[in-house]
């Protein structure tokens, strides 16, 4: 298996896209009469939440000494690297998370849709509704990039997940562990002509922001209806 090469990364406004629900208040602060009480709740929270739990005791792949503390964000952060997918995604499997995001705006919501739709698909019903927020983040440094002709037919690029997807984590194993790489910036698979990145440390993601929210409506068929609803 080959290297891709090395670029010095200088990119301001990439866009990843999260749903609102996960923007909005405490779901437990209702049910708190007093800071303490809600400790005491979060506490209890806390047993079934991945992210606190892997804050306080890693993951197989990951050191809780990676995570980001003591900044608005880190709850952001911290769970693009530990909520993971059974299986996980084409650039970390399900012992790592990865923070994702596109170089467009367009780009981050259609990776997104495809992901929705497949879970759609799976229970055979597209009629679904979900907004969702931009989270904008800038990056600087080094990252290795596969956007050359070199891997434009790379198995790490398939669109297929079942080929896709164990390729590229193949590929992220070896960047991370032999090149100590701080990501992957690659051509988007489900947006023709759009970029992404993918971050493989919780601390490269800097000035996080929240930017405009955007609608995806499925009505009976797998492509949902996208629109900008907020800014």
């Amino acid at each position: 298996m080959r290297f891709p090469p090395t670029i010095d990364l200088a990119r301001r406004d990439t866009v990843r896209v999260i749903a609102t629900g996960r923007l909005k208040q405490s779901a437990l602060l209702p049910l708190a009469a007093s800071r303490d009480a809600l400790e005491a709740l979060a506490g209890l929270e806390s047993v079934t939440n991945g992210r606190l739990r892997a804050e306080k005791a890693g993951l197989p792949d990951l050191d809780p000494r990676e995570l980001v503390f003591g900044r608005a964000d880190h709850t952001f952060v911290n769970a693009a690297f530990t909520h993971t997918r059974p299986g996980g995604n084409r650039f970390n499997d399900s012992d790592r998370g990865a923070w994702y995001c596109g170089f467009e705006a367009e780009t981050a919501v259609t990776e997104v849709g495809y992901h929705l739709s497949r879970e759609l698909a799976a229970i055979g019903r597209f009629d679904n509704v979900t907004d969702y927020a931009e989270l904008i983040a800038d990056f600087v440094g080094p990252f290795h990039d596969i956007r050359g002709a070199d891997f434009a037919a790379d198995p790490c690029l398939d669109g297929e997940p079942a080929i896709g997807y164990p390729a590229g984590q193949a590929l992220a194993r070896r960047l991370r562990g032999e090149r100590a790489s701080s990501g992957l910036v690659y051509p988007s698979v489900r947006c023709a002509g759009g970029t992404c990145l993918a971050a493989f440390r919780p601390d490269l993601v800097q000035n996080l922001r929240q930017g405009g929210i955007w609608r995806l409506r499925w009505h009976g068929a797998p492509e949902p209806r996208i629109l900008r609803v907020g800014t």
